[in-house]
């Protein structure tokens, strides 16, 4: 009762969250980051329903495959940041100390309790002031789940809010004799999600493993290559060649600070050039660094270095934002 009474209470944002302007890959998107997980321990559904209710373009799903080669929808290859594995399943860590999702079963998984992100060593929660840690009871589940929640919410509401995977990871999957990228894509075949226009994203860290689900693979997806260091961005004219869009730390695209005017790398610039979508990670309301309010930063990165796109913890208030544009 508890779970489903959860659930009933977050319809309420379907009645208050602003419409936002018809969208396609030209038009400023909004991607609900692990779900609304500025509100919602991540990656649960919970948080993914939440997130469905703030009309953002996509939500993501990080995968993670289970030791029966389940995907799961989880940030890391390890458990013991959001779960209470290490309390369930003691005797499951490995020799250094963490506890990984491919070494249990789907149903196993299943027996875990996660809770908002803390530090495994110390037990702090990450982001104090977020939904409190080890309260709730919030559950793993798959990605086929996911996509079945997020198509019957597409039917039951007729919008058509999109889906933005990312395989964790693929090289240790790989040592482990497992192949996440086609794994992931199968499922997506079989949920009719195989083209640019089926309304999903695929992206990954790993360059050459996104090449491959370009080449080998075969894959018609709009693909989105990650990046994070300074030493990937030499490499746009590469990742053009294989990648639709560009997914960087958004930190790359600011330069410095003049007076009350900022200046920008050519990273956007660049990219456009190549007819690569720019989406960079993360927006978070409680963790702004650089910037004075949430606004600020929107308005900046959006606008004034002129992005695509934006993954962001509250997706509801970047969807505010932007429908006022």
């Amino acid at each position: 009762m508890h779970r489903v009474y959860s659930l009933i209470l977050l319809t309420v944002f379907f009645g208050c969250t602003p419409a936002k302007k018809s969208t396609n890959m030209n038009t400023k998107i909004v991607i609900a980051h692990r779900g609304a997980s500025g509100y919602l321990p991540e990656h649960t559904m919970e948080a993914k329903t939440m997130a469905y209710a703030m009309n953002p373009d996509y939500i993501e799903q990080d995968l993670v495959l289970s030791k029966d080669d389940v995907p799961i929808v989880i940030h890391d290859i390890e458990l013991d940041d959001v779960t209470d594995v290490a309390e369930k399943f003691p005797e499951r860590k490995r020799e250094n100390g963490r506890f990984y999702v491919i070494d249990f079963t789907f149903d196993e998984l299943q027996q875990l309790n996660v809770t908002e992100r803390f530090n495994p060593k110390t037990g702090t929660q990450v982001y104090p002031n977020r939904f409190p840690k080890g309260k709730g009871s919030f559950k793993l589940h798959s990605f086929q789940q996911e996509i079945e929640l997020i198509q019957g919410l597409n039917q039951s509401t007729g919008r058509n809010i999109g889906i933005y995977p990312e395989i964790k990871n693929p090289e240790f999957h790989h040592q482990h004799g497992k192949d996440i990228a086609k794994i992931t894509l199968k499922i997506l075949s079989e949920y009719g999600y195989k083209t640019k226009k089926d309304n999903c994203i695929f992206q990954c860290f790993d360059a050459k493993e996104l090449e491959r689900v370009r080449t080998e693979l075969q894959s018609e997806l709009f693909l989105v290559q990650l990046i994070e260091f300074p030493e990937e961005v030499e490499q746009l004219p590469y990742y053009a060649t294989y990648a639709d869009g560009l997914g960087p730390w958004y930190k790359q695209i600011l330069d410095k600070k003049v007076g009350s005017k900022w200046q920008f790398t050519t990273l956007v610039e660049d990219a456009h050039k190549l007819r690569l979508q720019v989406h960079p990670y993360t927006f978070r309301e409680d963790q702004l660094d650089e910037f004075s309010s949430f606004e600020e930063m929107l308005q900046v990165l959006f606008f004034e270095a002129n992005i695509d796109g934006a993954f962001t913890d509250f997706p509801d208030k970047m969807v505010q934002y932007l429908a006022i544009q």
